[in-house]
């Protein structure tokens, strides 16, 4: 009786956390020249990257940071200083890194975490589990995985559809936005680490 509700709110849950229309337009600038099945491959890589980590904090919940001795504080504020610089990246049409391979494979590891996949998701999908058990948060998580590789995949035609102007001008706001959200990330991060010490 609750399963279907519960899939619902789930999924609206994780799919308003991982915003994956935020992450078109800065998706689209980093991926820019690459040649379609590039840019399908980037798209497959961000939801692994992403879906990997969701589903490895489903099953393994606090497991993994108690393994490691972090806290959650700690990985908000490395993951925040790694959104900040994807933040300026875009604000400022610079490249960190100067490997061409390794530039073509960050689009879709820096979209899949801290992007997509942050402190954020993962601090979601760990309260779902607590109220849910393992399989509405699953077939959720699968759910909004699917609906964020479609948006990807089909970022090349909806910056067609937008215009190569408006949507360099839209990643360049954005990445002025990602830096924002990661200075407060950072913050939150120390915050929490001040009151747990």
């Amino acid at each position: 009786m609750d399963l279907i509700p519960g899939i619902i709110y789930s999924f609206a849950a994780l799919f308003i956390i991982l915003d994956p229309l935020l992450s078109v337009p800065i998706f689209a600038a980093m991926t820019k020249g690459q040649t379609p099945a590039e840019i399908h491959k980037q798209a497959f890589i961000a939801v692994s990257v992403a879906g990997g980590l969701m589903y490895l904090f489903l099953i393994f919940n606090k497991t993994i940071f108690d393994i490691l001795g972090l806290t959650l504080p700690s990985f908000q504020i490395a993951g925040g200083i790694l959104l900040f610089l994807l933040g300026i990246q875009e604000a400022l049409g610079i490249e960190i890194g100067h490997c061409k391979d390794r530039a073509k494979t960050a689009a879709g590891v820096v979209i899949g975490t801290p992007l997509l996949c942050g402190p954020g998701t993962i601090t979601t999908v760990m309260l779902l589990s607590k109220d849910y058990g393992l399989l509405i948060p699953f077939i959720a998580i699968t759910l909004s995985l699917l609906a964020t590789w479609l948006i990807l995949y089909y970022s090349e035609l909806i910056q067609r559809v937008l215009g190569e102007v408006v949507t360099d001008i839209m990643g360049k706001v954005l990445g002025m936005l990602v830096a924002a959200i990661a200075i407060k990330i950072v913050a939150s991060g120390v915050m929490a680490m001040a009151t747990v010490h």
